[in-house]
Formats: structure tokens, sequence, C-alpha cells
């Protein structure tokens, strides 16, 4: 079982920054893919961003040049650093590791609100 623990939401102004980071309870070098998720009061959990295990990132459409991920897999740490936050970023975001297509571990979440 790994253990996910997320870490840096809050309260934002629109416009604002936010640094999200998740710290897995074991390695995280040879994982198929590791990413960032969110669900909206109301709406399906959706793909925000994701590493897989060959280098591809993939960004969802509404946070493409906004939103960066990375890991550092020394400290068995992912990152998002998200920039010109919007109200429609307002969300829980998870992270969410996946060993295999069948395999997969998600994090307790956190609260991101973009609000004035």
């Amino acid at each position: 079982q790994v253990q996910l623990v997320e870490s840096g939401g809050g309260l934002v102004q629109p416009g604002g920054s936010l640094n999200l980071s998740c710290v897995a309870s074991e390695n995280i070098f040879r994982v198929y893919a590791m990413g960032w998720y969110r669900q909206a009061p109301g709406k399906q959990r959706e793909l925000v961003a994701r590493i897989k295990n060959d280098g591809t990132i993939d960004y969802a459409e509404s946070v493409k040049g906004r939103f960066t991920v990375s890991r550092d897999t020394a400290k068995k740490t992912m990152y998002l650093r998200m920039n010109s936050l919007k109200a429609e970023d307002t969300a829980v975001y998870y992270c969410n590791l996946r060993k295999s297509v069948a395999r997969e571990f998600w994090g307790q979440g956190t609260q991101v609100t973009v609000s004035a």
C-alpha cells in the first residue's frame, strides 16, 4: 500500500499562484505514472496533469500554459505549480500514483479555493 500525502492547498485570489506537493511513502522512480486530478463540487474527478514513466507529460487543456507538473524522485515528491489561477480552478486536488495499468493509489486531497 502506497501512502500519498498532499499539501499546499489554500485560499488564493484570482491571478494568484499556489504550489502543491505530494509525498509518497515509497520510491516513485519506476512507477507507471504519477499525476494530479481535481474534483469540483457536483463534477466528476478530472485529470489535471500527469507524468508517465517514459517522461511524457499530459495536461488538461484548461490548465496548459498555467500549470506545471514536476517530480523529484530523490525526495519521492511530485509538485504542481499553479499560476494565473481562476475561480474555475477551485476544487479538491488529489495526487495519484499508478504502479501499473490496474493498480493505483490516491491521496486524501487538498482544497484549492480561488476567490476574491
